[in-house]
């Protein structure tokens, strides 16, 4: 149900960005929904759909753990294929985490918390490739910021709004971006239309007093 949820998240985040860079927000809408059909192999390896808490990545070492996560996209890309999706969604399932580190470098930084002795970077990195469409490219940016938001709890738009320029400006300068058709222009285009919508998503809530506690005149 995470993923589920997660996926139509990245859906809308898409599709709004889609329709102000002329992007196809069809195949980003169809794309972002099964993007992540890999995980329901091994579900719960996965933190948005571990619902009691328990993390079973605490039993492993972080080798393991990203080799696990990072092979949900293949897992995806086969299970595509057994199911004869379009080339064009296909493609964007490969490409939606480019060449970028696991869980945001954590899984190498713990790595190397653990004291191995030689430790390869590329092991903690996707294979890629990265993305090559403007779709692509959007469904990589809207799955990052959608997982980096829900992560961080945010208690106010600002902080959604720095939030999304950070992960957008990584995927920029660290090269994620570089065989798309992106200009700076629709990705500012595309940084407004993230921000709008998460804003209208994750913003703070007033807490209302319990029903018992409410004086009665």
């Amino acid at each position: 149900p995470g993923t589920y949820h997660h996926s139509l998240l990245v859906g809308n985040l898409g599709e709004r960005a889609a329709e102000l860079v002329g992007a196809d927000p069809l195949l980003i809408r169809a794309a972002a929904l099964h993007h992540d059909i890999g995980k329901v192999l091994r579900p719960y390896f996965f933190i948005e759909n571990q619902i009691s808490g328990e993390n079973y990545h605490q039993q492993l070492d972080a080798k393991t753990s990203a080799q696990i996560i990072i092979g949900h996209v293949k897992d995806s890309i086969d299970l595509a294929r057994k199911h004869r999706f379009p080339k064009e969604v296909i493609d964007i399932i490969a490409q939606h985490h480019g060449t970028t580190s696991v869980g945001f470098g954590y899984f190498y930084q713990q790595a190397r918390q653990e004291g191995e002795a030689e430790i390869d970077e590329s092991q903690f990195r996707y294979p890629g490739p990265r993305p090559c469409s403007k779709e692509a490219a959007i469904v990589m940016l809207a799955d990052s910021v959608e997982a980096a938001v829900r992560a961080s709890a945010p208690g106010s738009p600002s902080e959604i709004e720095r939030i999304v320029r950070r992960i957008t400006n990584d995927r920029l300068v660290s090269g994620e971006l570089d065989e798309c058709e992106l200009t700076l222009q629709d990705l500012d285009k595309i940084r407004n239309a993230f921000i709008e919508v998460l804003q209208g998503v994750f913003h703070p809530r007033i807490q209302y007093p319990e029903k018992d506690s409410v004086t009665q005149a």
